[in-house]
């Protein structure tokens, strides 16, 4: 069956919408609509697996516990290392992230 990653995104303010589009004991795959999303302050996600993050739609700033902020747009991808501390500093009204967690 075909289906559209672009299908059902989040609407609303602050809202976020998440997509398992792909799972197996090694990998998840999930799309992730964002609508103006900041993470709660002083929220960090540390993570047990490695991120590779992808946006397909929008823009979008990570900051990591080193302060630092990485501002990414439409076709940027980034790899997210277990235990590295990130958070969303925000997005744009309609941000749309490719997200692939690989376990172990």
């Amino acid at each position: 069956m075909t289906q559209n990653i672009f299908t059902e995104l989040a609407q609303g303010s602050d809202t976020e919408n998440f997509l398992t589009l792909f799972e197996s004991p090694g990998t998840r795959i999930e799309r992730i609509a964002s609508h103006a999303k900041t993470s709660p302050k002083d929220f960090w996600y540390d993570q047990d697996h490695d991120e590779w993050v992808l946006v397909l739609k929008g823009e979008a700033a990570l900051e990591f516990e080193d302060g630092s902020i990485v501002e990414m747009k439409t076709g940027d991808y980034r790899l997210i290392p277990k235990h590295v501390k990130h958070r969303v500093d925000w997005t744009t009204e309609e941000t749309v992230w490719l997200a692939v967690h690989v376990f172990g």
